[in-house]
């Protein structure tokens, strides 16, 4: 059976890139300036870039560190690995990786577990750092 069709008979697989512009559709993802300003009021930023880009260009102030392969279980209100912060399915929170690919798909991966007021950052923490916002190194 050919690797391009589904077993009954259907091909509903996209790229990369469509998939993407589909789950991005689906909330508003913000920017630095915005990001920021949703931390100031509350918001958790989550930081799911792996150790070694976190090593060489430092992390955001106050923001939560999770590796990307714990990400729904620190985050699941109802989970028993949650993180403290993981407060309620209400919580806003900003998913942060390094160029703002990955976190779009995380973000969406936080929607399905009912965390309606996930998002994440364009442009990611090159984005956060280019803009001059805090970095500690």
């Amino acid at each position: 059976m050919s690797d391009d069709v589904r077993h009954d008979g259907g091909d509903d697989r996209v790229g990369i890139d469509e998939l993407l512009k589909r789950v991005r559709a689906g909330y508003e993802r913000v920017g630095p300036q915005e990001a920021k300003a949703a931390a100031e009021e509350g918001a958790l930023l989550v930081d799911i870039r792996y150790a070694e880009l976190r090593a060489r260009d430092g992390l955001i102030p106050g923001a939560l560190v999770v590796e990307r392969n714990e990400l729904e279980w620190r985050l699941d209100p109802r989970g028993s690995h949650r993180a403290a912060e993981a407060v309620s399915h209400g919580l806003q929170v900003v998913v942060i990786c390094n160029e703002g690919y990955a976190s779009s798909l995380a973000a969406e991966s936080l929607h399905r577990l009912g965390l309606y007021r996930a998002t994440d950052l364009i442009g990611g923490f090159q984005a956060w750092r280019a803009a001059g916002l805090p970095v500690e190194v």
